[in-house]
């Protein structure tokens, strides 16, 4: 081993010094920068960004089931409303009588029909939002299954309406039809 490499090995580690020992110990032991209790919050991995409790507190708002189900109800009555005046536009109804309708009539009937869809869509969405969110939370997993239960949930319930025999084919078609858009949004 030559001198300069020698003196390069002594320089980088000297634990020769019990002072030297002292300070590399209390590097590694001890954790000056603690930002909540009984966390270590390492380093050497990058910045870590603990988020406030503000921040938590929004984080949760947004992803508890009661803004989840309000939010699917307006997203699912605009697009109720979207799909409704789409409909009535292109399939007027022509009642028995055969006399000319009236502009007034005609969008008096698109209103109708479009507010139809609107509060259709809106509670679907947030009966199957919250039932699902619900599901979830009771499960602690999020996967298929949850789309799965909630869709047959839903469709019971939006099929009991019309009796039992149209619950059950309600339940399972609801249940067949969200597993299927699960699967695909998922991208399995």
């Amino acid at each position: 081993m030559t001198d300069k490499s020698q003196e390069v090995s002594n320089s980088v580690i000297n634990f020769n010094s019990e002072n030297d020992f002292n300070i590399l110990s209390r590097y590694f032991l001890e954790n000056v920068h603690r930002y909540r209790e009984n966390i270590v919050v390492p380093k050497n991995l990058g910045p870590v960004a603990i988020k406030t409790n503000e921040e938590k507190l929004v984080e949760r708002f947004f992803e508890s089931c009661g803004f989840k189900s309000i939010m699917s109800c307006v997203i699912g009555y605009g697009l109720g409303a979207a799909l409704g005046l789409f409909t009535s536009s292109v399939n007027p109804s022509v009642g028995p009588d055969a006399h000319k309708q009236t502009a007034r009539e005609i969008f008096r009937e698109m209103k109708t029909t479009t507010l139809s869809y609107a509060k259709n869509f809106a509670m679907v969405g947030g009966v199957f939002s919250a039932v699902e969110c619900v599901i979830e939370s009771h499960r602690g997993k999020t996967d298929w299954r949850n789309g799965t239960y909630a869709g047959g949930v839903t469709g019971g319930l939006i099929g009991l309406r019309a009796g039992v025999k149209a619950g059950v084919f309600g339940a399972i078609g609801f249940a067949a039809f969200s597993t299927v858009i699960d699967y695909y949004m998922r991208g399995h």
